[in-house]
């Protein structure tokens, strides 16, 4: 009875664990460069076009139009990467 406890306890945690280690999706997955816009989708709309020939066709025949999307045109750019380190390789003279 003690060791069927303490598994389900085991058990139980484990579950938890991979649970919480799970990373929820993105807030915002649509960051793309090109949204559909108009009165019924808000600012800035449904950002999900990578390019301007697919927003135009998405938004053919519908009150809408294409427009650049700010989120992606006026983001932060990624730091520069971390400067490289280089080793010097030295060679060693041995006496004849």
């Amino acid at each position: 009875m003690r060791i069927s406890r303490l598994a389900m306890l085991v058990l139980g945690t484990m579950a938890l664990a991979g649970a919480a280690s799970i990373k929820p999706a993105s807030a915002d997955p649509y960051d793309y460069p090109w949204c559909a816009q108009g009165p019924s989708l808000g600012y800035p709309g449904e950002c999900a076009y990578q390019t301007y020939d697919q927003c135009s066709a998405s938004v053919s025949g519908r009150y809408l139009s294409c427009g650049e999307n700010p989120r992606f045109l006026f983001r932060e750019p990624p730091p520069p990467p971390p400067p490289r380190r280089h080793h010097r390789r030295h060679r060693h003279a041995y006496p004849d």
